[in-house]
């Protein structure tokens, strides 16, 4: 049987709910331009997936206090102006199906809308004297920027190797869950060296939730991402990369022209993707995902058996077997 979020979420509920109510509290201002923003941007929520391992990890390694509730909040903020800024970046009118804030505001106010939740989730820190989870959270966000720019410029020259991707995907994706459980693991106390283990655990996951994001441009199910979009903005993926490793010189030269040349034409990028599945790229990497995702277990199976950690199991196995 699927697993549902709301069943994962159980064990958290309450704190689940109470979260929402500190969170939107933390966003309000007396600038009413700013404040239709961000009760905007706070009807935006996606699945709360961020929140949820910060809970679950505070009550796997201890128990859950206000300092958890300000860690996850914390995240949510300095996260969410990485966003902001990123769809300014990119030039982006959506994001999860909503106008994004510079679609509706234009860049300039966009702008300062990130610089503003990165001040708001700095102070948060601050006035309360969290600066072990300040450090967390800070190094997540330098290391998600280091690795954009690092994309950035391998695509341009479509050098990537298997080694330089997963570099790429544990900066920039793996390095954020990591700090969610990082930070829950300190807010309960860092007990036997708790943060350590739980930010590593973190990082297995968001490989394997990367992996299985980067399955989806190649139709591996109905998620409502058009097929094809890494391709069309020359990011090179793991099926993609070990397809090219596979294939003869004169198969590699011909379809990285096509990746490179013809990114915006349908038909080639169709070509590109029937060539990474004969060649087995997809089993590749789904073999991949499944070794981070077991990797990640055995981390948490070192933790106290806890309806916390029976749901920070079943959320890992969530974020492998989603479709969207």
């Amino acid at each position: 049987m699927a697993l549902k979020l709301r069943d994962i979420k159980a064990p958290i509920a309450s704190e689940m709910e109470e979260f929402e109510k500190k969170f939107r509290a933390s966003m309000k201002t007396k600038v009413l331009l700013l404040d239709k923003i961000m009760s905007y941007i706070v009807k935006r929520k996606g699945k709360q997936m961020r929140p949820m391992f910060v809970f679950l990890s505070a009550g796997t390694c201890g128990s859950i206090s206000e300092s958890t509730y300000r860690g996850a909040s914390l995240i949510e903020l300095l996260h969410t102006a990485t966003l902001v800024h990123d769809d300014v970046v990119d030039d982006a009118n959506y994001r999860r199906g909503f106008f994004s804030v510079n679609a509706l505001w234009k860049n300039k106010i966009a702008v300062l809308v990130g610089d503003y939740l990165l001040s708001r989730g700095l102070l948060l820190s601050v006035d309360n004297g969290d600066y072990d989870l300040l450090k967390i959270v800070s190094d997540a966000v330098k290391l998600m920027s280091e690795g954009e720019l690092l994309q950035m410029e391998k695509a341009r020259r479509l050098d990537i190797t298997e080694e330089v991707y997963y570099e790429i995907i544990r900066q920039k994706t793996a390095s954020l869950i990591a700090s969610c459980c990082g930070v829950g693991a300190a807010s309960a106390g860092n007990q036997n060296g708790a943060v350590q283990k739980m930010q590593l655990f973190g990082e297995k996951v968001g490989m394997a939730f990367q992996i299985k994001d980067d399955l989806f441009d190649y139709g591996e199910t109905e998620v409502g991402k058009p097929l094809g979009i890494d391709i069309r903005e020359k990011k090179m993926t793991l099926p993609l990369i070990k397809a090219l490793e596979r294939a003869s010189w004169m198969e590699k030269r011909r379809i990285l022209n096509l990746v490179k040349n013809h990114n915006d034409n349908t038909r080639k990028i169709n070509e590109i993707i029937d060539f990474v599945k004969a060649s087995g790229g997809l089993e590749y990497a789904q073999e991949v995902m499944q070794q981070y995702y077991h990797e990640a277990m055995e981390i948490l199976n070192d933790f106290e058996d806890s309806q916390y950690k029976t749901s920070l199991s079943q959320l890992v196995q969530f974020t492998i077997e989603r479709n969207k």
